[in-house]
This record gives C-alpha cells, sequence and structure tokens, in this order.
C-alpha cells in the first residue's frame, strides 16, 4: 500500500475560473469516508466549501465507484477491493479571499482547506502536492519543495499551505538570519512603497523580540500581500500568512501603518494560535464548529501587540501608539454590546455571530479581537504594577505549551498568574465570564492617563441609514438612543422631517437638532405612520491623553508600560 496521497490541482483554465482536482491513493479498508473541510482554521465559521465542488468521480483501475453520499460535504464508498483509487472533482474558484479559492486570467490564490479532500484513514500520511499552471506563471507554496512537486507531513500540513501561481512579485528578505518570502501581487496606483520590504523587515524582527525566540517557521515562510481595490484581512498560516489591503490605504501615513500592524499581527500569529493552540484545536476537526473561549487569547492578545509593532520596530512615536490605542479602546467603549456579550462568550459564539455580524450587531454583541485586546492591555498594566508583564507571561506559555505542541486552556494562564496574586486571577476570571467587566478606565488611570468623551458633533438620533434604490433606509436603531423612544426600527423608510422630504442620508444631519422635537414620518411595510424624536448629546468618541497631574509612580509605571517586551 502507498503510504503517499497524490494531489495534483490543474490551473491551466483560468478563463473557466475552476481548479480541476485530482487525488490519488490506496486505501486500507473497504469502508472509506470523504470529507470536504466545512471551514478554514484561522476563520471560525462554516463556510461550507463543498458549494463550489461539481463533477466528484471515483474510479479504479476496474473503473468508476459509487460514492454515497451522507452529509453535505461527506460520502462513503464501499470497495470490493483495496487497489489504488483516483478521486477527481472540479471547484469553482470565484471567491477572491484568504480563506478560500479564486483564479482567473491574471493570477490564482488557493486556500487548500477550500480545495482538497480529506480521506478517511489517511490524515497523518504524507501528502504530495503537484500543481500544472498557465506556462508564464510561477507557482509559489510554503510546503518543502521537491523537484516540481512539494511535500506535506500530513493533511493538516496540506491545507495549512496555500498556493499562489501568476506573476507574483518576489522579495527575498531575512528576519534574525532566517530567509523568507515577501509575495507581492497587484501594483497600487503610486507603485508599492519603497521601504515596504525593509519595515516588514523591522516588523517581524520587533515580533521575535517580544517572543525572545527566532520565528518557529525558521527559513520556510512566505508572506503573501494581495493589493486590491478594496478589502481587509489576513490569514495565518504556520510556514505562511496571505493578507489583503487596499492600494487607496497606503496614500495615508496611517494606512501604511496599519499595514504594518496587519503584517505585525499575522506574524505573531506563528507562535500563537498556530503553534501555542487552545486545546479544543488540537486536532483541528474540520467537519464541525469547535468551540473555544481561548479564541480572546489568540486574537485579543495578537491585536493588543500588533498595535506596538511599528513603535517596538522604531517605525513610529509614543503619541501615535497612545492614538491607536486609544481609537482601539474607543471602539470598545462605544459598542452597546459589551454591556450584554461576555468575552468569553464572543469567543464560543464566533461560529454563528461576529462572522454572521450585521448592522445591529453592535447592540448586543463586541468582537473578541477588540475587546481581547482591550483584555490584554488590562492585563498587560495589572502585572507591571506586579514587577511583571503580559509578554513575560505570554513567553511562559509559548515555553510550555506552544514549543510542546500542548493545548492550552484558561486554567494554563492563570496557573502562571496565581504565584504573583491570586486576586488577579479572580479578576481575570470576571474580565472573561462577566459582560462590561473589562476595567479600562481603571487601567487607563494607573498608568497617568485618562478616557475622555469626544461629543458628537452633530444630534445623536441613534439612527444608521443607507440609501437603497433612491430611498433612505434604517439599518439599525442603537440601543438606547432617540430613535429606540420614537419606536423605530431596521427596515423603516424615512420618508420626510418636520415636513420635508428626506432624499439622502445626509439630510438627517441638516434636519435634525439637538434637544428639538422633530416630527417623523416614515413607512414600515408599505404603510406611512409619524412618530417624534429628540435628538440628544451623543459621545462620538473617547479620547486617550496623559494627565498632566499623573504622580511620578504613574509616570514610572507608564515608562515601563512602553517597553513592551
Amino acid at each position: 500500500m502507498s503510504s503517499t496521497v497524490d494531489v495534483h490541482l490543474d490551473l491551466t483554465d483560468p478563463g473557466e475560473q475552476s481548479i480541476k482536482v485530482t487525488v490519488r491513493w490506496t486505501p486500507s479498508t473497504h469502508r472509506q469516508v470523504l470529507q470536504f473541510p466545512s471551514w478554514t482554521p484561522g476563520s471560525y465559521t462554516l463556510r461550507d466549501p463543498v458549494q463550489h465542488l461539481h463533477s466528484l468521480c471515483l474510479t479504479s483501475a476496474a473503473g468508476p465507484i459509487a460514492c454515497r453520499r451522507l452529509a453535505p460535504n461527506r460520502w462513503l464508498v464501499d470497495l470490493q477491493d483495496l487497489a489504488a483509487l483516483e478521486l477527481a472533482y472540479v471547484i469553482e474558484a470565484r471567491d477572491l479571499t484568504v480563506r478560500t479559492a479564486h483564479l482567473d486570467p491574471d493570477f490564482a490564490a488557493v486556500s487548500l482547506a477550500a480545495v482538497v479532500m480529506e480521506l478517511e484513514g489517511c490524515r497523518w500520511m504524507h501528502h504530495r502536492l503537484a500543481v500544472t499552471a498557465p506556462a508564464a506563471w510561477s507557482v509559489h507554496c510554503p510546503l518543502v519543495r521537491d523537484g516540481d512537486e512539494w511535500i506535506a507531513d500530513d493533511f493538516d500540513d496540506l491545507i495549512d499551505s496555500p498556493v499562489h501561481a501568476g506573476p507574483y512579485r518576489i522579495e527575498p528578505f531575512e528576519v534574525q538570519g532566517f530567509q523568507h518570502e515577501l509575495l507581492l501581487m497587484g501594483e497600487p496606483p503610486g507603485g508599492w512603497p519603497p521601504a515596504l520590504r525593509a519595515d516588514v523587515e523591522r516588523i517581524c524582527d520587533a515580533v521575535c523580540r517580544l517572543m525572545q525566540t527566532p520565528p518557529p517557521a525558521g527559513h520556510r515562510y512566505q508572506l503573501v500581500i494581495q493589493m486590491l481595490d478594496s478589502g481587509y484581512g489576513g490569514l495565518e498560516h504556520d510556514h505562511s500568512a496571505v493578507l489583503q489591503y487596499c492600494w487607496s490605504a497606503l496614500a495615508r501615513p496611517e494606512g501604511y501603518r496599519q499595514l504594518l500592524q496587519l503584517v505585525g499581527h499575522e506574524y505573531l500569529h506563528q507562535w500563537n494560535v498556530r503553534r501555542l493552540r487552545p486545546r479544543e484545536f488540537r486536532p483541528y476537526d474540520y467537519g464541525q464548529p469547535v468551540v473555544s473561549e481561548g479564541l480572546w487569547f489568540a486574537e485579543g492578545i495578537t491585536s493588543y501587540y500588533d498595535l506596538t509593532f511599528p513603535l517596538l520596530a522604531g517605525l513610529t512615536d509614543r503619541p501615535t501608539l497612545v492614538k491607536d490605542l486609544g481609537d482601539e479602546l474607543s471602539r470598545v467603549l462605544t459598542t452597546p454590546g459589551r454591556r450584554i456579550q461576555s468575552l468569553a462568550a464572543s469567543a464560543e459564539e464566533a461560529w454563528v455571530k461576529l462572522y454572521k455580524s450585521s448592522a445591529v450587531s453592535p447592540d448586543s454583541q463586541i468582537s473578541y479581537y477588540r475587546l481581547g485586546a482591550a483584555a490584554a492591555f488590562c492585563l498587560d498594566v495589572r502585572l507591571r504594577v506586579l514587577g511583571s508583564s503580559l509578554a513575560t507571561q505570554v513567553r511562559g506559555l509559548w515555553m510550555t505549551h506552544g514549543r510542546t505542541a500542548r493545548g492550552f486552556h484558561r486554567g494554563d494562564l492563570t496557573a502562571l498568574l496565581k504565584p504573583l496574586d491570586p486576586g488577579l486571577v479572580d479578576d481575570l476570571d470576571q474580565w472573561l465570564d462577566a459582560p462590561d467587566a473589562v476595567p479600562i478606565q481603571e487601567c487607563v488611570a494607573l498608568l497617568g492617563g485618562r478616557l475622555d468623551p469626544v461629543p458628537s458633533a452633530e444630534p445623536n438620533h441613534g439612527l444608521t441609514v443607507s440609501a437603497v434604490d433612491g430611498r433612505t433606509v434604517i439599518r439599525r436603531v442603537a440601543r438606547g438612543s432617540a430613535g429606540r423612544t420614537a419606536a423605530l426600527v431596521p427596515g423603516d423608510e424615512l420618508i420626510a422631517i418636520d415636513g420635508r422630504r428626506v432624499q439622502e442620508p445626509s439630510d438627517l444631519s441638516l434636519l435634525l437638532q439637538t434637544g428639538k422635537p422633530a416630527l417623523i414620518t416614515y413607512a414600515r411595510r408599505r404603510c406611512l405612520a409619524e412618530t417624534r424624536l429628540i435628538p440628544d448629546e451623543g459621545v462620538d468618541r473617547f479620547s486617550l491623553s496623559w494627565d498632566p497631574g499623573a504622580s511620578s509612580e504613574q509616570r514610572a509605571l507608564r515608562d515601563q508600560w512602553f517597553r513592551f517586551l
């Protein structure tokens, strides 16, 4: 019996935007289950990529073999013998995201978790990957190369290794003596920033200094940046990361800084979540949701530190970091859902809430990325009061659980904190389990800082509206707002304010005044109605600044905090 699964991707007809997939192996049992992954690690929701699969056909030397469908993404095969098998199918590749598959005449960007079938009994076998692409294209994959093919240790290693093909620009770069590759796709109107490669090196070096280890990926790391007309995001892998970014943002200093923060975020994931992994993800179950509160640690800790990397890399200054942190904390404080959903619940409900959010979600939900970053900030400050730091504890968890590939849970983190202060363990439990429990204001004050509300320049009506086919339609009515008091709901069409026609969303700021009652004419299910709305003074955001009257102890703690490492 062959001990290797051979996978072949045919990208030679990019105009069809379809990938022809062939999988060859020798089964070890007469009952063979085929399962297509339902989700991609790093993106915690069921996307069911099997919807893009068609023309599935299983054959052996004796001819076609019937596959009986057990579920939308699972098939059962009864075999007469254990002869070698060939599975062929087609994947429609028209979804350009970091977690799916896209093929067109310009390039291919393929997440193999959305393309390759899992074979029961073969998961831990070596997988060999071959890719056929148009003659003018180069093919890139972070797996170990063997001639014109790539070798994966097992199925997990295979689908964790994205494939990119086309006229990608390749820039080698070095991090602490280890050679990496930067793959650039697209061309910003003003060209790629001349300092990008050097800045990426400095950001990645800052991540290594935070963790006090060389990159776990060693010499085998590919950083892919797809520069598009719209989009933002990234997906981490053991030996690579794929980023999407909007080229128009590069024209602004804060936009370029955000790109570097995204690079640092995904690079840190080499440690946090890829190797230092919540125990529920060891091993991954690709067939169903895997609930884990540990996502707050995986994404919240990483989101906190990504703000710091430009400063640690010497690419920005302290006031800029304070502004970025203040903006992040402000987003938490201005999200009503923090009073409804706890941090642990946000992580556990990612599968059905964060990745399926809507315009009304902020009223009952809070992102575990953002609230997790706020909790990480508070934990860092509290630990520095005790003479320690969050970085020290993350490195400790890395040594005990990341390097050894042991899944961690809350108790492993609290075991590190308890010798420092048992009370901090109780506090962390509260921060995780209770809504609105993360002490943002208190921890800012420990550093001699303040988060002051900035009044909104416009009347606060609590309505989020959009233009739909020439109509102004309510998308969200904020919890506790004047719009709620007026009994308006999402889907209502705004017709007039005090007898004046509402023609576009911007009319609300022109026709409403703070504290002045307004007669709202609206349509609900095509029936006209009226209500009274009284806008109040709203808070636009919170601004983080340093209190000039801060004590010497607060200033000293602040300087300690600014070191981050």
